[in-house]
């Protein structure tokens, strides 16, 4: 590839992320490129992009004095390179706070996705929270207009269907016969059940519907089948969730469009990644959540896990640790901060003392719900610095980030999230759970949050959200692994996406327990999504 060649290649490959290059870093990161074959300049060059947008950035016009150090990095980790770490390079990991994640709204007049570009203040107003609602609704309703199950042909009188021509509620006033309706379930009287979308609400009667699978909560999204009845009443006889579609038909709808925040990838680089990633056997993430850094016994297990991963022919890529660090909330009564922050440390010397993982591995930390924090509203910023700080000193490329929080893989996308929701959504059901396609309750779990492509969509009084945060727990376009980290037993549920009797998606969703409870964690690799439930 010639010189101009390269040189356009540079700053379209920058431009994509909103970065700009004067003359001076320009030829740094040209310079760079010489050191590789042509083969290899698209990898080393999104490495590099990946660093730089890993550091703190004043400015989007990068100078020399940003690049330098990075490129003289990368250059020396490259000649260090050896067979103990892992086949792939850091450039192929990509870690996003979900406070980074971008915003996209919804426009039903172009019928297309745009990108938020205003403030958004952590303490919202009125109008941000009937905006949360109205996106949620929004979002789905969107999906299902692409479903042929639930959109009449322009041309098609006859709708024969497994489905039906969804109407909107204003729509059922004159209706007689069945008809199919799609809004959020809501309590508006005490005792009253109501559908309501965007044009009007309606009371239902639940009683003796049909249901699927999953937990039907307030705040749920719902598809019903059913007729008016003269009073008012919309009597439901078949409900369910709004219909999956498999992550790459979302995005071929809305190309150029970043919903996971991990940068856009154009079509030549999702093919080369995607090489990338089948090569990547070697690669492996362990797990492990509830890690009681101020329990003894808990210590001495992580001590047996890293010494076991520390003479292992490849290092694991990524540690991924959730919370609860402590065994005890960390709440307004909680008075032993100072003790925590030595624990940290603690751990931190724990971590340097097995120089192959500090070295060939990365450590990544997810605070959980009783962990420091602000408060328990959802998402949850990282750990405050004052207790991760010594830790930092013992291991340097330890990341703090927060929950839920996502990883780029490649061309995979990870959502990592701790929460005991189970528990919870098991107390909100309004009616018991289907049996008839699975009587676990993970399954449920997993069937409600990926058909309503939200992570937590209880009622805001069970688990309060940020209003103008919401969109950072959303699930669309759907993500290849979820990890729900939760207070129950250690358990993993493949999603399938079908259309047409063809698997199109399987959406990998495990818990991997409690460590300091049951001594339970996961091994991952995620080059072709395989879980391997282990424990002590």
């Amino acid at each position: 590839m010639g010189a101009s060649a390269t040189l356009k290649k540079v700053q379209r490959k920058f431009k994509l992320r909103s970065l700009t290059l004067n003359r001076e870093a320009l030829n740094e990161v040209t310079t760079f490129l010489t050191n590789f074959s042509e083969e290899q300049e698209d990898e080393y060059l999104d490495l590099l992009l990946n660093q730089i947008e890993q550091t703190t950035l004043k400015k989007s016009v990068l100078d020399k004095e940003v690049v330098r150090p990075i490129v003289e990095l990368l250059l020396e980790a490259d000649a260090a390179i050896d067979t103990g770490k892992s086949c792939s390079n850091e450039g192929a990991l990509r870690i996003v706070d979900a406070f980074l994640v971008p915003k996209l709204s919804y426009d039903p007049i172009k019928k297309t996705f745009y990108e938020y570009t205003g403030n958004l203040p952590i303490h919202g107003d009125a109008s941000s929270k009937v905006a949360l609602y109205r996106e949620r609704y929004q979002l789905l309703n969107q999906r299902l207009l692409r479903n042929s199950d639930f959109s009449r042909p322009a041309f098609d009188t006859d709708i024969t269907r497994s489905g039906g021509e969804l109407i909107p509620i204003q729509a059922l006033i004159g209706c007689t016969g069945r008809r199919w309706i799609m809004g959020v379930i809501s309590q508006m009287e005490d005792g009253h059940f109501f559908l309501e979308d965007l044009t009007a609400a309606v009371e239902i009667d639940l009683s003796n519907a049909k249901i699927t699978t999953g937990f039907f909560v307030e705040n749920t999204i719902i598809l019903a089948e059913g007729e008016l009845h003269p009073n008012g009443v919309f009597q439901v006889h078949t409900c369910g969730f709004p219909p999956l579609e498999d992550g790459n038909a979302s995005l071929a709808v809305h190309t150029g469009l970043d919903f996971f925040g991990a940068g856009y990838l154009t079509p030549e680089e999702t093919a080369r990644l995607v090489e990338l990633e089948k090569k990547a056997v070697n690669d492996m993430f362990v797990i492990l959540s509830d890690v009681w850094l101020d329990n003894e016994e808990t210590m001495e297990k992580l001590a047996a896990v890293l010494d076991g991963y520390e003479n292992v022919e490849v290092v694991p890529s990524l540690f991924v640790f959730m919370g609860n660090f402590c065994s005890r909330p960390c709440n307004l009564a909680f008075n032993s901060y100072s003790s925590l922050r030595s624990q940290f440390a603690k751990f931190g010397e724990m971590i340097a003392a097995h120089p192959r993982l500090k070295e060939g591995s990365r450590f990544l930390f997810i605070p959980g719900p009783e962990d420091a924090g602000p408060s328990t509203v959802l998402p949850r910023c990282a750990l405050p610095k004052y207790l991760t700080d010594e830790l930092l000193n013992h291991v340097p490329n330890a990341i703090f980030s927060s929950n839920p929080c996502r990883i780029r893989f490649y061309t995979q996308e990870i959502v990592f999230f701790r929460r005991d929701l189970l528990y919870r959504m098991r107390r909100s059901c309004l009616i018991p759970p289907s049996k008839d396609e699975t009587d676990d309750p993970f399954g449920h779990l997993v069937a409600t949050i990926t058909h309503q492509s939200h992570l937590c969509p209880l009622p805001l009084t069970v688990q309060p959200i940020l209003w103008n945060y919401d969109h950072c727990l959303r699930l669309y376009p759907a993500p290849h692994t979820i990890v729900l980290a939760d207070n129950c037993k250690q358990q993993v549920f493949k999603q399938e996406i079908r259309k047409n009797n063809k698997t199109l998606q399987i959406i990998t969703c495990f818990n991997p327990g409690s460590f300091s409870c049951d001594s339970t964690f996961v091994a991952y690799r995620p080059c072709n999504q395989e879980v391997e439930l282990s424990a002590l």
